[in-house]
């Protein structure tokens, strides 16, 4: 009974019936390499920017004011960004600390940022603009030597084939109910192909809009092996909330740090082996938003970045352009205000790991070689007592300025004298020598 079993089943995979063991992905050793230049990077820009600028609503204004396909395709017509200046945003970029930039290639709404020739509905062909800011801004990446980061999203509000629908995009968009979601998926790997063909060298793609339809069959094994075949060093992400699939090259949360969830996205998510990715808001939205003022402080956002990389994480920054091409001048400014900050710290962030102690109530660690240091975020007292490290200490000091830190180490701990006159109250980074 047990091998007439065993047949029946080898039979129905063979036949189509039972899908195959999913093939075991073994990364290039140019795949190693961009993760571990990933790993070392620490900080990008994220950029969220397409017709829905328009509506000065954010991104997801199609589904949240349930705007029909028909209605808003008049969009494109009233985005002409005749401000962008590719070569000012990636000099921003680079001067607030920034490794990479992350931009939006195509968002839910199905409009692609980009020439394709396998659709009409992008913004060389709809638009009064008529120009391919994509490629306008992959070549002034590589002038200016950072690296460039595909999203596209799986979720296609648009497009007539992707279907069964997901719980969003419903009725309202005028859509048959009918369609043919391999279809769609030859659509989306096509434009793909497009992207990492035709844009020079790609870091990678941000995916986005799995969790749409979780349970649906998304061909990944076949996507990502594309993406990997067309450009071996690109790395490979995806926005699902769940724990890593195989063909994925870094992890990433969205709104949270590493094992935390509240944002109440991830109650499934695990994390795993791979480098990670955190992405948050420079305000409340992810695209343009008029009525969006809640901005978040410096202080805020350098803590962030801090907290990031003692979680072993990237701080994935995002702003919203106007529809003009230009982003906000309180955006410009805070993102300046980090750059400051980052020439002075940024040793202690670029190229660290985690430290040897998770994350405390005061603040976190970062490591780097024989080097420790310890950012205290939210501490008042004089002495910061913590436990042994494992590596005996040598040195303790301020980074700023050297200033030499008394402190113990016993079979208890380590006691570290705090200088308060020269305590920092976004961050006051301790740097210990061990051995």
């Amino acid at each position: 009974m047990k091998k007439q079993s065993a047949l029946f089943v080898l039979l129905m995979i063979l036949s189509g019936s039972l899908p195959a063991q999913e093939k075991k992905y073994t990364p290039t050793p140019e795949n190693m390499k961009s993760r571990e230049w990933f790993q070392n990077a620490k900080f990008g820009l994220f950029i969220h920017w397409g017709v829905y600028s328009v509506l000065g609503d954010g991104e997801w204004v199609m589904n949240n004011q349930q705007i029909p396909i028909k209605t808003y395709e008049k969009l494109p017509a009233f985005f002409n960004p005749t401000e962008f200046n590719p070569a000012e945003w990636v000099k921003m970029a680079k001067d607030a600390g920034m490794q990479y930039i992350t931009i939006t290639s195509k968002h839910h709404d199905g409009f692609a940022m980009f020439d394709s020739k396998v659709s009409d509905y992008n913004i060389v062909k709809k638009t009064p603009y008529g120009k391919d800011v994509l490629k306008m801004l992959a070549d002034e990446c590589r002038k200016q030597g950072i690296k460039l980061f595909f999203y596209h999203s799986q979720l296609d509000w648009h497009h007539p084939d992707y279907f069964p629908r997901g719980f969003t995009g419903g009725s309202w968009t005028g859509r048959e109910e009918k369609g043919n979601m391999n279809k769609y998926l030859d659509y989306m790997d096509a434009q793909l192909s497009e992207l990492l063909t035709n844009y020079g060298d790609v870091a990678g793609i941000w995916f986005d809009g799995m969790w749409d339809k979780k349970d649906d069959d998304w061909r990944l094994e076949k996507t990502y092996s594309l993406i990997h075949k067309l450009q071996p060093a690109a790395l490979v992400g995806s926005n699902h909330h769940r724990a890593p699939y195989e063909g994925e090259d870094f992890q990433m949360f969205e709104k949270d740090l590493p094992g935390h969830n509240t944002t109440g996205f991830a109650p499934e998510q695990k994390i795993g082996d791979l480098p990670k990715e955190t992405c948050e808001t420079i305000n409340n939205s992810w695209g343009f938003n008029l009525q969006d003022a809640k901005n978040k402080s410096r202080k805020e956002l350098i803590q962030y970045l801090v907290k990031a990389a003692g979680y072993g994480s990237n701080f994935l920054l995002n702003v919203g352009p106007m529809p003009n091409g230009k982003i906000q001048p309180e955006h410009v400014e805070l993102l300046k205000q980090m750059g400051e900050w980052n020439k002075q710290y940024g040793e202690t962030i670029q190229g660290t790991r985690g430290g040897p102690l998770s994350a405390r109530e005061w603040g976190v660690m970062t490591q780097k070689g024989n080097k420790i240091y310890i950012h205290i975020l939210n501490w008042h007292d004089e002495t910061l007592t913590l436990p042994k490290l494992g590596k005996k200490v040598v040195s303790a000091k301020l980074f700023i300025d050297k200033t030499p830190v008394k402190f113990l180490e016993n079979d208890f701990g380590l006691s570290l004298k705090m200088p308060k006159d020269k305590m920092d109250e976004v961050d006051t980074v301790i740097e210990l020598e061990v051995k």
